[in-house]
């Protein structure tokens, strides 16, 4: 363990190591070169964030704190931010995993690793376009009246005016992120990737292009994949049609009546009894003149409905797998915008136009045997823009998923990633055990276009980043970008350098873990698995997925502008600190479990962040120190030992929760250690000891500086900016982002937390029966303590401090006597209470108690009511007999209590 600096003036002396003692953990971090530290620095009697925080933070990147070096020999600790889109701003989701990796990272570089949190942002290739084509439309114009290239060129623009929002929103929540690798999906680099990557998966023929059935958005005008549609119940209709005549007809029933025009069979199942004549032969298609035939297939359900489906293989995936086998044609209704193509009186139609149009035709000639409405059922919506998304038959891009799917699941099952919470697993195996082949072409113009051409001859040529494209007549590039999951899912070592092989990736690569929602296990964490794995020789992207939960208000409620509760994480950083924001979110992070937040927690966290200020300047001010080597043990006083042996259990504590991700408990065992302990109890039980002075205090100070130490280095991952200031303050050292991570040095005083817990038991048992009494917190009582052969005789004058207790004095009378952990502690009240409207209170109280014992215990003595009343009914009144009892113990012991009037 590294050595501390001693200060004589400007001398920078070491300690030998010699003769040292060590009981807690001390830093090895450079003295200020601006601060001898020979005299008690002075802190602001009140800390405000808003002052220090900017400042601070300027200076930790201006010094370097937060880069890696890959020639460095230290062991490597890699963690990539999930890259927040371009068009977005810091909300409460980002601040939350921004906090979780922040600390999880600070931590360890304070423990000695070379450390890299990898920023970087996704050119959100659909959410991007729609934003700058609003802007051109505020001008009246299109993207079509620019082109291809001037309209790239006004992303990229835009890109450089409103690109830099969330790095300042990261810089104001304290984010320790390596700026200089700063990433872009579409930078250069970046790119170059996606066309390696995309080659290759081609030339492995993983790559293919096919037509199928693909998720359409009319209003994004492109493909989007399966994860990318939200599915919510929406109020329909479901019409049941007859289709041909007499014993030939067969009713089908649908919720899309505007795709009938586009049918080309109807389907029934083969062991269907009712249909099997109709098998074969062929039935006229209502409002279109043309015969279809009717066909047996097993995917039919012959319990729903009339057991009869119609088949339209153009607008949905499983009619289009039944056309695939019964070789049925597929015809395409409706172009880009969902308009009817069909030429016939619906042409032109919107397709919601149409499904009223068609079924008031169909009505007409009589063929509508059944309408329901409202018929509520699972519909399909565009993540980005909620439009209705249509099925549509289309050449598109696809990634044969199966081989890189079972290489992804793999990795989980032999325990080369793990999935924290394990229970997780189920999820990530029933998606990626289950996944179909991913489309991966966007009909756009912003994002990496795909790196194929096409030739005058039917000739597909996919070019790779050293190749030349093909030129001549005829020659033209695919006119689709690529899914921007596509280039994300190569974020773990495409931000290294890759293809290149260089020293970054050799050093950094594979990531420690991926700290992500849960709600994009699906989205990016798979398609990293997939690429990492194929592309880097079967090494995962990261050893741990961490999954945590979505953030909600404090009901538990989602956040949502609709809603009315969304908030602006800047908002609660103004008015409370980024520590007190961050701290709240760490104390409600348990792994893969939502977390609520409202504005009240935040205020108590701003709390807390002034109970270590005023702490520290305490500590400062009777002049607690953290030069030199601890105290022997036997030097020490039983708090001082006591004090120790408790920093230490927590230091094991906070460890243990770090390495399993239980953010919520190591922050809440943090701030019950300082607030409770060291603050409520360490501090005010020391104040006798800084009182009396000589050697008792000193040694004293010198623990308390140890203790003040070792808790802002635990807390600074958490709360960066308050422990900053605070820590340099006491040490005068240079900075705690780059001080020595605590470590638990074994030391434990078993007699010593005894001792100290019988001193707590006594405290509190007096000041609840001083409450009792009505006496407030700042009255002196005359008290007479007998202490003698009880561990507490040691501490009998910080026992009277924390109690107001002054001693007997003459005509001492002892009107309450309280036997508590061996000791006697007996009270003088004549005087300090008003003991007759005190015994007419408690009297009241106790009738009211009498009366709630009686009305409990008939209801329970009553046989008939016991039967017929619900269980739950039941214990709730057993619980309020049994609150009476003790409530009628409690006040019958305090009017025994009071002096006589």
């Amino acid at each position: 363990m590294s050595e501390p600096f001693l200060t004589s003036g400007a001398q920078l002396v070491r300690n030998s190591r010699a003769g040292r003692r060590r009981i807690a953990g001390v830093t090895d971090n450079t003295q200020r070169p601006d601060s001898g530290h020979d005299s008690t620095p002075e802190l602001p009697t009140q800390y405000t964030p808003a002052e220090v925080e900017g400042e601070l933070y300027e200076r930790w990147v201006e010094r370097g704190y937060f880069e890696a070096d890959a020639k460095s020999d230290k062991p490597p600790y890699t963690v990539v931010i999930p890259p927040p889109n371009v068009t977005g701003s810091l909300h409460l989701g980002h601040a939350f995993e921004h906090t979780l990796i922040d600390a999880l990272t600070r931590r360890k570089r304070m423990q000695g690793f070379e450390t890299l949190w990898q920023p970087g942002m996704d050119h959100a290739g659909i959410a991007t376009q729609n934003v700058v084509e609003r802007e051109l439309a505020k001008e009246g114009k299109s993207r079509h009246d620019l082109g291809r290239e001037a309209f790239v060129e006004r992303v990229w623009q835009w890109k450089g005016e409103s690109g830099g929002q969330i790095s300042g929103q990261m810089r104001r929540l304290g984010d320790g992120v390596a700026w200089s690798r700063e990433r872009f999906t579409m930078d250069e680099g970046l790119s170059q990737a996606v066309q390696t990557i995309f080659k290759r998966l081609y030339d492995d023929e993983l790559i293919y292009r096919a037509e199928r059935i693909i998720n359409w958005c009319p209003r994004c005008l492109t493909a989007i994949s399966d994860i990318e549609v939200n599915y919510q119940d929406d109020d329909g209709e479901l019409v049941s049609i007859r289709y041909g005549e007499g014993d030939s007809s067969i009713v089908v029933a649908t919720t899309r009546a505007e795709t009938m025009l586009g049918d080309t069979a109807v389907a029934v199942h083969p062991d269907d009894e009712r249909y099997r004549h109709l098998v074969g032969t062929e039935i006229e298609l209502p409002l279109t003149g043309r015969r279809i035939p009717v066909v047996a297939d097993a995917h039919v359900d012959p319990e729903f409905g009339t057991g009869a489906v119609k088949v339209t293989p153009a607008h949905d995936p499983n009619d289009f797998e039944i056309g695939q086998r019964h070789d049925l044609p597929a015809i395409a209704v409706m172009d880009e915008h969902a308009v009817i193509t069909v030429h016939g009186p619906f042409l032109g139609l919107d397709r919601m136009e149409a499904r009223s149009a068609i079924v008031a035709a169909l009505r007409a000639e009589g063929r509508i045997v059944a309408e329901k409405r409202p018929y509520v059922h699972s519909v399909g919506h565009c993540s980005r823009c909620n439009t209705t998304i249509e099925p549509r038959l289309s050449m598109q891009w696809w990634v044969k998923v199966a081989p890189l799917a079972k290489a992804a699941g793999d990795a989980v099952r032999d325990g080369r990633v793990a999935i924290h919470p394990q229970e997780m697993e189920k999820r990530y195996f029933d998606w990626v055990d289950n996944l179909h082949d991913w489309c991966i072409s966007r009909q756009l113009w912003w994002g990496h276009r795909i790196p194929v051409w096409y030739g005058p001859a039917g000739e597909v040529v996919c070019v790779g980043p050293d190749e030349q494209p093909p030129s001549g007549e005829g020659w033209h590039q695919d006119t689709d970008v690529l899914d921007t999951w596509f280039s994300s899912g190569l974020w773990p070592f495409s931000t290294l350098g890759w293809p290149e092989q260089t020293e970054s990736l050799a050093k950094f690569y594979p990531n420690s873990v991926l700290v992500t929602g849960y709600d994009i296990l699906f989205f990016w964490v798979a398609r990293m698995m997939m690429f990492g794995l194929y592309a880097m020789d079967g090494t995962p992207p990261f050893h741990t997925i961490a999954l945590h939960g979505m953030v909600r208000d404090q009901f538990g409620k989602k956040m949502s502008k609709s809603f009315g509760n969304a908030v602006n994480p800047l908002d609660w950083m103004d008015k409370y600190g980024s520590d007190a924001l961050r701290f709240t979110l760490a104390r409600g992070a348990n792994p893969g479990v939502d977390v609520p937040i409202g504005e009240d927690w935040v205020q108590g966290s701003r709390n807390f962040a002034n109970k270590l200020w005023n702490a520290t300047r305490f500590a400062l001010m009777n002049g607690a120190t953290v030069q030199g080597p601890l105290p022997a043990p036997e030097r020490m006083s039983a708090t001082d030992r006591w004090i120790l042996s408790r920093l230490n259990t927590v230091v094991a504590e906070v460890d243990a929760y770090y390495d399993d991700y239980q953010f919520a408990k190591l922050s809440d065992a943090l701030f019950h250690f300082a607030w409770d302990e060291v603050f409520d109890w360490y501090v005010e039980l020391s104040k006798t000891t800084f009182q009396a002075g000589g050697e008792a205090a000193e040694v004293s100070k010198r623990v308390l500086g140890e203790v003040v130490d070792v808790t802002l280095r635990l807390l600074h991952p958490v709360i960066p900016f308050v422990t900053e200031t605070l820590w340099t303050a006491l040490t005068g050292r240079e900075s705690v982002v780059i001080a020595e991570w605590p470590q638990d040095s074994a030391f434990r005083d078993a007699a010593a937390e005894a001792e100290i817990a019988e001193v707590q038991r006594v405290v509190t048992e007096v000041r609840r029966f001083r409450s009792d009494q009505g006496l407030q917190p700042g009255q002196r009582v005359p008290a007479r303590l007998t202490l003698a052969g009880t561990l507490l005789a040691p501490h009998e004058d910080a026992i009277r401090q924390l109690l107001r207790l002054q001693p007997e004095g003459e005509g001492f009378h002892a009107t309450a006597t309280l036997p508590v952990a061996g000791a006697i502690v007996a009270l003088d009240l004549s005087g300090t209470i008003d003991v007759a409207a005190e015994r007419k209170r408690l009297t009241k109280d106790l009738g009211l108690a009498e009366k709630e014992k009686a009305d409990t215990t008939g209801k329970l003595g009553n046989e008939a009511f016991l039967a017929k009343a619900p269980e739950p009914v039941v214990a709730k009144i057993r619980a309020r007999l049994s609150t009476a009892e003790a409530d009628i113990a409690r006040i019958t012991a305090q009017l025994g209590a009071l002096p006589e009037a």
